[in-house]
C-alpha cells in the first residue's frame, strides 16, 4: 500500500484535473504514479510535462531512450518502472530478448555498438554519477550534444521516478 494517498482525478487541484482529463481524451491512463504526484500540485505538474517532454520531444532514438529507461528500473529494481516501461520498449523496437538480457547485457550479444555504449553510460551515471572520460568519449561517438542532454536528463528523470516510486511504496495499477 502507498505510503501516501492515491488521489483520483475529483480530488486534485483543478489544473491537473485538466491534464488527467486530456490525458484521458487521448486514450491514456491516469498512473498511480500520476496521482501520488498529485499530492504536490506544482510539482506535479512539473513533472508530468518533463516525463511528457522526454518521452515525446526528445531527439534521442526511442529504442535507446527505452534501454536506458528500462536498465534505470532495473538497476533501481524499480519493478513498477520496469513494468510500465516494457510495453514501450517493445512498441519502440526492443525486442523481447533484450529486455531479459538487460541486466546481464554486458555479456550478451543482443545489443549492438550504440546500444552497448548508451548501456554503459546508463550504469554510470545511475549507480555512480559520474561517468568516465572513456565512455562519455564512446557514447560521444554515436550522439549529438543535444542528444547527450536529453539521455542525461532521461537517467536523471527515471532515476528519480524510481526513487519516488520506491520510497513511496506505489503499487502497479490492478
Amino acid at each position: 500500500m502507498a505510503r501516501v494517498a492515491i488521489l483520483n482525478k475529483e480530488q486534485t487541484s483543478p489544473e491537473l484535473q485538466e491534464l488527467f482529463q486530456k490525458m484521458e481524451e487521448r486514450g491514456g491512463k491516469i498512473l498511480n504514479l500520476f496521482k501520488v504526484m498529485a499530492n504536490s500540485p506544482e510539482v506535479g505538474r512539473a513533472f508530468l510535462k518533463l516525463g511528457n517532454t522526454i518521452l515525446t520531444k526528445s531527439s534521442l532514438n526511442p529504442r535507446l531512450r527505452e534501454l536506458a529507461i528500462l536498465r534505470v528500473g532495473d538497476l533501481a529494481k524499480a519493478g513498477y518502472e520496469f513494468t510500465q516501461h516494457v510495453p514501450i520498449a517493445r512498441r519502440v523496437g526492443v525486442t523481447a530478448e533484450q529486455i531479459e538480457a538487460l541486466p546481464a547485457w554486458k555479456g550478451s550479444p543482443l545489443f549492438n555498438d550504440q546500444e552497448r555504449a548508451v548501456l554503459q553510460y546508463t550504469d554510470e551515471m545511475a549507480e555512480k554519477i559520474r561517468v568516465t572520460d572513456e565512455t562519455f568519449a564512446k557514447v560521444k561517438t554515436f550522439l549529438s550534444d543535444q542528444q547527450l542532454v536529453e539521455l542525461s536528463t532521461t537517467i536523471g528523470y527515471y532515476g528519480m521516478v524510481s526513487r519516488i516510486l520506491e520510497t513511496l511504496q506505489v503499487e502497479l495499477e490492478g
